[in-house]
């Protein structure tokens, strides 16, 4: 329990239902949707929808999503893939030949069909009572009527004031009055509105077919992209099951590749050779030991996850418990290890929504566009900002995550599911590009090891270690950063947080639900 002497949250308990989001309107209309005998799954895509809207740097139409689902929180989980895939034209050859080797972030060639909308609409066919007409009305009002921008998306929003002023349409729709939107600021998104009302009455095909789509297309081939109306109109979701692995007595579960769940599984098996609560839970060791298992995982996912569909991705090998042997014998605690530097291609922003309804079905929900405004690219006339995914793929021959026609890439975003003997005990996200793993492992094994509550597990300091530097947040100890320079590791502090995160802790002796949410961003937990 923490001190009522120190700033800090309480967690949020509730016996029905529970939701909990980056932003207190879409945690609002959530709680609406549910209150009105809609399911987990209608409260996520509501929740999300709106975020579409009024977090405009993390999220929207134009970005990917994932989900797990359980139904009554005790039968099988189904695993959604809502990512999109690059262009038929999108040949790795097509692009050596002009001499671009990687993925330019803000270019047409950055953006992969979105995947979203019919992520959406496709969730709710299997788990929702309500459809798009009536879920998407909250973020068409926001969008129509306009919405009071929040503090950390007004942070976000100043540290990208560079790159909107250079995008595609971005300074027209994204920079009200030539600079970026502050906190308390109005802002209206009529063309986007208006797009979102085309979705609820005419559902996906709206989105990828006809006029909205023929917006997009022009809009991309206008700067140089490869996409077609056939590439929108062939886009489907995938549905799968989820992969896992088991620690301390419970199993953890995320979404299968191309998704980088199985990054958090490698961890979470190298984790659970070490007894961590040998040491302090903000300790020098306990930094080390997560940021060698994070190197350790991160490099076997550049090495060897792609899109399954068109690369030899072998899960089960890589989660297999010998797989996670062979690495821990070699993690020193008084050095660090020598390893090849990993350079991942993507480090973006999203959003994470969890919702538990009164049934006990349980959503646990991710969508993204990437980086902090994706492409900054905005389709000309329907106001959709366009994610920047397909800057994940590598332009490697051979690669398993090499782009390719129809491939979708190497993804950050994951959304996670604990449970135990089959039994829904906490859905959970952590948001914050390639800290997604890290932070998942670290929520996990706060609450798992150190027997934190979730909303102390969530707002514990954290750091990433990146591109052969630990990025550490501002509230890491002094004592700590020295004595992981000691070990050898190059540290630095980060302009902003490390993401962020929601959790919804299920006890079923009791009934009862408890909620955390990320302090690092705007959200809150809400129950009834």
């Amino acid at each position: 329990m923490r001190s009522f002497h120190y700033a800090g949250r309480s967690t949020v308990h509730a016996q029905n239902a529970m939701v909990a989001t980056s932003h207190p309107l879409a945690a609002l209309t959530a709680i609406d949707v549910l209150r009105a005998g809609g399911t987990a799954a209608d409260a996520a895509v509501a929740a999300s929808a709106i975020l579409a809207v009024i977090e405009p740097q993390s999220t929207g139409i134009g970005g990917d999503c994932f989900a797990l689902l359980q139904k009554k929180g005790e039968n099988k989980i189904t695993a959604y893939n809502g990512s999109g895939r690059a262009p038929m034209a999108a040949k790795a050859e097509w692009y050596l030949e002009r001499k671009i080797n990687s993925v330019p972030l803000t270019s047409a060639h950055a953006v992969s069909i979105p995947g979203a909308v019919d992520a959406w609409e496709t969730i709710l066919r299997d788990h929702g009572k309500f459809g798009l007409d009536r879920l998407l009305q909250p973020a068409i009002d926001a969008a129509e009527q306009g919405y009071v921008v929040a503090p950390r998306i007004a942070f976000d929003w100043k540290n990208q004031f560079e790159k909107l002023k250079n995008g595609t349409n971005t300074e027209r729709y994204l920079l009200p009055g030539g600079k970026p939107a502050v906190a308390g600021d109005v802002i209206h998104q009529p063309e986007l509105g208006k797009t979102l009302r085309a979705i609820a009455k005419k559902g996906r095909d709206a989105f990828y077919t006809g006029e909205i789509a023929q917006d997009m297309v022009d809009t991309l081939r206008g700067i140089g992209g490869l996409h077609t109306m056939e590439d929108f109109a062939a886009h489907t979701t995938e549905t799968t099951v989820p992969i896992g692995t088991d620690y301390k007595g419970y199993d953890a579960w995320q979404c299968p590749p191309n998704g980088p769940g199985i990054t958090m599984l490698v961890m979470l098996n190298i984790l659970s050779r070490f007894d961590l609560k040998k040491y302090a839970p903000v300790s020098v060791e306990r930094f080390h030991i997560e940021a060698e298992a994070a190197r350790i995982a991160y490099m076997m996912r550049e090495t060897y996850i792609g899109d399954p569909r068109q690369a030899d991705v072998d899960v089960a090998r890589i989660l297999a418990k010998n797989f996670a042997e062979e690495h821990v014998g070699k993690i020193r605690m008084d050095s660090v290890l020598e390893l090849p530097n990993v350079a991942p291609p993507m480090n973006p922003s999203t959003i994470y929504c969890t919702v538990v309804d009164k049934d006990r079905n349980v959503c646990s929900f991710i969508n993204s566009i990437a980086h902090s405004f994706g492409s900054a690219i905005v389709s000309n006339k329907t106001g959709i900002l366009l994610q920047n995914r397909a800057g994940g793929f590598r332009i490697q021959p051979g690669h398993p995550n090499c782009i390719a026609p129809g491939k979708r890439p190497l993804h950050t975003i994951i959304p996670g599911l604990l449970t135990k003997n089959g039994r829904a005990i906490m859905p959970f996200g952590v948001m914050g590009g390639q800290y997604q793993p890290v932070g998942q492992c670290r929520v996990l094994t706060n609450i798992l090891d150190y027997g934190c509550d979730v909303q102390e597990a969530i707002d514990m300091p954290r750091g990433l270690h990146y591109e052969g530097v630990y990025q550490l947040e501002d509230s890491v100890p002094a004592d700590v950063v020295a004595g992981l320079r000691k070990l050898g590791h190059k540290t630095t502090n980060i302009v902003g947080p490390l993401g962020g995160g929601q959790a919804i802790w299920i006890d079923w002796d009791k009934g009862t639900l408890t909620g955390g949410s990320d302090p690092r961003k705007d959200g809150c937990a809400l129950g009834y």
